[in-house]
């Protein structure tokens, strides 16, 4: 017997010993009225963990649910392409965490629920997933564990859904198209056709953003949480680097990579980042942070806006002005809500940062180095890469996979970081990153103005101060694009369009997530702007936990 069909009886047994636990003769006739169940468009962690504690469905129900949604979206209908591959082990697992809510009760508020994982972050090769950040280059490459953020959600009980669909190496091979990939092809928007998704979380963004899962991890250097938040109509947290551990997440950049959640609430995003965050011995920035870790969860107070000042910088605005609209009508929003926003409040450096090109000095010699050392430690690479320059001659040598025209042909930033060593420059560019972006950036400013943090748009110059700092920052949704926009021509992605979502972004000092999720919570909570527009009818699936109970 094929070891994949004992997985599948040893599957199936879970199943059928948790139904028998549960109760297999659950009262359907009553669970099934659909008006009880939550609406897995946008159903909150704590709605989907309320349904499973009286009954109404399972982790096991959510799990075929949210893979009969994937189905119907994913390579048919509009073919968002924001999902890479689903775990074959998660109806198992799903099994197994049912069951233990019987006997045992829950493990906290991940308990059964079901998580997507960008591509870039590993899981144990046992589940029977890759991870390859979206390259051909690492199919079939095996880690040696599970990378430490996925070890912890899945201690907290939650369940790995899935791969999500990325920016190919996380946006760091060339100028493409956001949102492609060699292996999942070009992930689009689902609130506008063949929207550009951002990234290089996309897949993140996109899943979570229609209830192809109930949330998802992405990873940020600069920008690629918070920007595809913000391009999908969600709630994204960039933690400060050191927050959330990057062992066995392929990098970019050890002095700015950052792993954190993407979610359609903040109050998901909170409870998330409380289970992913902490020291590793894996990764010795996470040793900088806090001994205690917050409940995050705490921070969730609609009245979190009182009393506090944030500032705005105007020279990082965005030139579009219908976000630049929406911005204003948010400061008189906050304001109202209690808090002083003194507008402008520029940064002492800002020109400086505006010019300053240090980061990509910094960013293309830390890749050709971390890259390696990622590759270094895994147990088994079937492609034989072992450097940047075999990914480039790789690439080179499968140009049907990898360098399709017209455009996806680009290793430009492969090539510019294969040509740089570590010198005198490197290290004179880490230290000007870290003077303009902490000391004379975020740092400079709040000390200027007295702040608690700074607001802006996230569209716009948002993500390089907090980048290259290593600062964290939370979006939420701002507003869409209003219906008389005349959409962008798709090449090969319509980068704007009528109904295309923007967010709002608080940015602070090290370790300062608590107080942002309060601002962030508050205003969400006096706006709920994600469900002012939905997406596209076609790019939202029909399935829901009634079609899937006891079937």
């Amino acid at each position: 017997m094929s070891r994949s069909r004992v997985h599948v009886l040893f599957a199936l047994f879970i199943f059928l010993l948790s139904e028998l636990l549960v109760g297999a003769a659950l009262p359907r006739n009553v669970i099934l009225e659909s008006a009880s169940l939550p609406d897995l468009y946008e159903a909150s962690i704590a709605e989907l963990q309320a349904g499973l504690a009286k009954n109404q469905f399972t982790s096991v129900d959510l799990v075929k649910a949210y893979f009969a949604r994937i189905e119907e979206v994913n390579l048919q209908g509009p073919t968002l392409r924001a999902v890479l591959e689903l775990n074959p082990s998660a109806l198992q697992q799903a099994a197994a965490l049912d069951l233990e809510r019987k006997t045992k009760g829950p493990r906290g508020p991940l308990h059964g629920i079901p998580i997507l994982l960008k591509d870039n972050i590993a899981t144990r090769a046992s589940d029977g997933m890759n991870t390859t950040a979206g390259s051909f280059a690492l199919l079939g490459s095996i880690p040696p564990r599970d990378a430490t953020v996925a070890a912890k959600l899945r201690a907290a009980g939650a369940i790995i859904l899935g791969k999500a669909n990325m920016s190919e190496w996380a946006h760091f091979r060339g100028n493409l198209a956001s949102g492609w990939s060699g292996r999942g092809g070009q992930a689009t928007n689902a609130y506008v056709p063949l929207g550009d998704p951002s990234g290089s979380s996309s897949g993140s963004g996109i899943g979570t953003s229609i209830g192809l899962t109930a949330a998802a991890l992405g990873s940020e250097t600069d920008g690629s949480i918070i920007s595809p938040s913000s391009a999908n109509n969600l709630v994204g947290i960039k933690p400060t680097v050191g927050l959330t551990s990057r062992a066995g997440v392929v990098p970019i950049s050890v002095n700015q990579d950052t792993v954190g959640p993407m979610a359609r609430s903040v109050a998901d995003a909170a409870a998330i980042l409380t289970v992913m965050a902490g020291r590793d011995p894996l990764d010795n920035f996470t040793l900088a942070q806090p001994r205690v870790v917050p409940d995050f969860t705490k921070a969730l107070k609609p009245n979190g806006l009182k009393g506090i000042r944030l500032g705005v910088p105007r020279l990082f605005q965005p030139d579009d002005p219908n976000i630049v609209a929406a911005f204003n009508a948010s400061i008189a929003l906050i304001r109202s809500l209690g808090a002083t926003v003194i507008d402008p409040a520029e940064f002492p450096d800002a020109q400086e940062l505006l010019a300053s090109d240090n980061e990509t000095l910094v960013l293309d010699t830390d890749f050709k180095v971390d890259v390696k050392n990622y590759i270094s430690g895994l147990l088994k690479v079937p492609t034989g890469v072992t450097s940047l320059a075999d990914l480039i001659a790789f690439n080179n040598a499968h140009p049907t996979e990898e360098l399709i025209p017209p455009f996806y042909t680009s290793q430009s930033d492969f090539l510019a970081a294969e040509n740089t060593t570590v010198t005198p420059a490197y290290f004179a560019a880490l230290a000007a990153d870290k003077d303009l972006g902490q000391t004379r950036g975020i740092d400079g400013t709040l000390k200027k103005f007295n702040l608690d943090a700074i607001l802006t748009p996230t569209d716009g110059f948002t993500s390089t101060p907090a980048a290259i700092a290593g600062y964290p920052v939370v979006t939420v949704p701002l507003g869409f694009q209003p219906d008389n926009v005349t959409a962008t021509p798709a090449n090969p992605v319509v980068e704007n369009g009528p109904g295309f979502p923007f967010g709002l972004s608080f940015m602070g000092t090290a370790f300062s997530e608590f107080s942002l999720i309060s601002y962030a919570f508050a205003y969400e909570q006096a706006t709920h702007t994600r469900l002012k527009r939905l997406a596209f009818p076609a790019a939202i699936p029909k399935t829901q936990l009634v079609d899937v109970i006891g079937k």
